[in-house]
């Protein structure tokens, strides 16, 4: 399982012109699931997300998580996470699962996240997603689990 994720000011959703997801000062997680990921990977990746030191202290120190910051979630499908571009100029997505497989991982990275305490809004699964942002700093990192 991959996570890219953002640490953002802002960030919305919307998809046919109708905001489904937004949140202020937070994170916005793009999330990819391959062949072989499990409820515990979705675990760990949330995990990771809700603890992440990558907002600044009292001293301009990435110290604090988005727990820390009372910052929230932003959590979007992200197949594209695991597209193949070694070859050619078309990326192959031969590692990503199958959607029947992912969505219920992503779903359990969103429910995790909530469990630990952060708030969490989401994208929709499969749809054509817009996504805005205003990334700050920029902070931007990957995680594999």
């Amino acid at each position: 399982m991959r996570a890219l994720v953002q640490r953002v000011v802002e960030a919305r959703v919307r998809v046919d012109g109708e905001v489904v997801g937004e949140i202020e000062q937070g994170v916005l997680v793009f999330v990819g699931v391959t062949h072989d990921d499990s409820p515990d990977h979705a675990a760990r990746i949330a995990d990771k997300v809700a603890n992440l030191r990558i907002f600044t202290d009292e001293n301009d120190k990435m110290n604090l998580s988005v727990l820390d910051v009372g910052g929230s979630a932003l959590v979007v499908s992200q197949f594209t996470l695991y597209g193949d571009t070694r070859k050619g100029r078309r990326p192959a997505y031969v590692d990503a699962a199958r959607p029947e497989v992912a969505e219920p991982l992503c779903d359990r990275v969103v429910e995790c996240l909530r469990d630990l305490g952060v708030p969490v809004q989401t994208g929709r699964f499969r749809a054509d997603m817009q996504v805005e942002l205003v990334n700050d700093g920029p902070v931007t990192l990957s995680i594999e689990i």
